[in-house]
């Protein structure tokens, strides 16, 4: 590959592969951005989380001006179109001059633009240049296509969520998938701190603060590479959200239990839940792919939690040997991920249809699951995602399948009263990714 000098081209490059290879934006920016400085590489950051949180109103700009229907546009051309129109519209420090100009080079370099490309990205760009200050308004119909072409959120999901949440929630929630999503240090008491840790990480020049809400958690910016951090490489931390621990909070493992982690990769809560153990007892951490469990070895050694155990394990196919066997199951299962939209942005354009599959797997991990529970054991259902086909309403049909198993009342840090079996964690109220942790007991 060759060199990557600006951050513009470092964005376009990550835009590109995110399309034409279903990539995930932070590897792809971590690889593209790879020689540029600090700054440069944030501001690739920022536009192009920028372009995926605005695209369907860079969309709206682009067709008002023009003469061109944007479906017979070059794809990697609408890419760079739409990074020049987020630059002009929504930041402040880049003049407009600069947007249209890096863009046309952009075409040149990246697409092979013929002279007749060139010209209309030049003259298309320069024409809402001029316009900026009076760029036309969104006239919608409906509440649903609104938000749905304000915040670039699919139209399906929007109507989801204002049939879920109504309209006042729906419109928080949608802003806050557009904001950054903060950076959650998990201290890990075995081996340190949360003072310690504070004073190692703010020695470095990091901004530090306590979670509002969480024990034992920092958030933290201008961090550059956490990997490289020696507090992190030392297993001084780990990186986890608020709504990723807060199933482990649900389950409550005590020492010297047995505890089943079905969906386990990346070993987040594994790691959570050793060590809420005190490294004690045994966790067995399952996933159905290799590289994943060798990911697993590796964080739980960083963090010198020697109770963790990995096992190559489809999560619907029973195992007769386990049947009966754990204290605490945990079923954080595959699922359409729309709860942490604000870290993967690019998640939201997933098609529709092939995630109607995801309930029927879901529903056939959580029936299998339950089957290795011990009596008077507890069965965690957790997903990160928000729509309730996946989340309240497997946990019913759950519940009308298993008369052995009933929701039990359980506290979460972030939540001010006792949840009744199940909660729905929202990012624009609880202040972490969107998540749903449902706790049932085996009578």
């Amino acid at each position: 590959m060759a060199e990557i000098h600006t951050a513009r081209e470092a964005a376009a490059r990550t835009l590109f592969a995110i399309r034409e290879e279903s990539a995930w934006s932070a590897p792809a920016l971590r690889k593209y951005a790879a020689d540029l400085s600090s700054r440069d590489a944030a501001l690739a950051t920022t536009l192009t989380g920028g372009v995926l949180q605005n695209q369907s109103m860079c969309d709206f700009y682009l067709t008002h001006f023009s003469k061109i229907r944007l479906k017979k546009v070059q794809p990697r051309i609408l890419d760079i179109l739409r990074l020049a129109v987020y630059q002009m519209v929504w930041l402040d420090r880049i003049p407009n001059s600069a947007a249209v100009n890096e863009s046309v080079k952009l075409a040149h370099s990246l697409c092979h633009a013929d002279k007749q490309t060139v010209g209309y990205v030049n003259g298309l760009l320069r024409a809402i240049a001029r316009n900026i200050d009076k760029l036309p308004q969104p006239d919608c119909e409906t509440k649903a296509e609104y938000y749905s072409l304000r915040y670039s959120h699919p139209q399906w999901l929007t109507e989801l969520y204002l049939e879920q949440f109504g309209i006042k929630q729906t419109r928080l929630l949608l802003e806050a998938d557009n904001q950054p999503a903060p950076t959650v240090l998990r201290v890990n008491t075995l081996r340190a701190d949360m003072e310690q840790v504070r004073n190692e990480l703010t020695g470095q020049g990091i901004a530090v603060r306590a979670h509002e809400t969480i024990p034992n958690c920092l958030t933290v910016s201008g961090t550059g590479t956490i990997e490289k951090l020696p507090t992190f490489a030392e297993g001084r931390v780990t990186v986890q959200d608020g709504a990723s621990q807060m199933s482990i909070y649900a389950l409550d493992p005590k020492p010297e239990s047995m505890v089943l982690d079905c969906c386990a990769a990346p070993g987040g809560k594994s790691f959570f839940a050793a060590e809420r153990m005190n490294n004690t007892g045994k966790v067995i951490s399952c996933d159905v792919y290799e590289h994943k469990l060798k990911k697993i070895q590796e964080g739980a050694a960083r963090l010198g939690l020697t109770n963790i155990r990995t096992e190559l394990q489809d999560a619907s196919v029973f195992r007769p040997e386990w049947e009966g066997e754990f204290d605490a199951v945990l079923c954080d299962v595959p699922c359409s991920g729309m709860g942490i939209i604000r870290k993967k942005p690019e998640i939201r354009y997933k098609e529709e249809e092939p995630l109607r599959t995801l309930p029927g797997i879901q529903l056939a991990i959580l029936n299998n699951a339950c089957r290795y529970v011990k009596a008077g054991g507890t069965l965690i259902y957790s997903t990160c995602t928000l729509l309730r086909r996946e989340n309240e309403e497997i946990v019913a049909q759950f519940l009308q399948l298993h008369h052995d198993f009933e929701k039990e009342v359980f506290s979460l840090p972030v939540c001010e009263s006792p949840v009744d079996g199940h909660i729905t964690l929202l990012p624009q109220v609880h202040n972490t990714d969107g998540f749903f942790v449902a706790k049932l007991r085996k009578r």
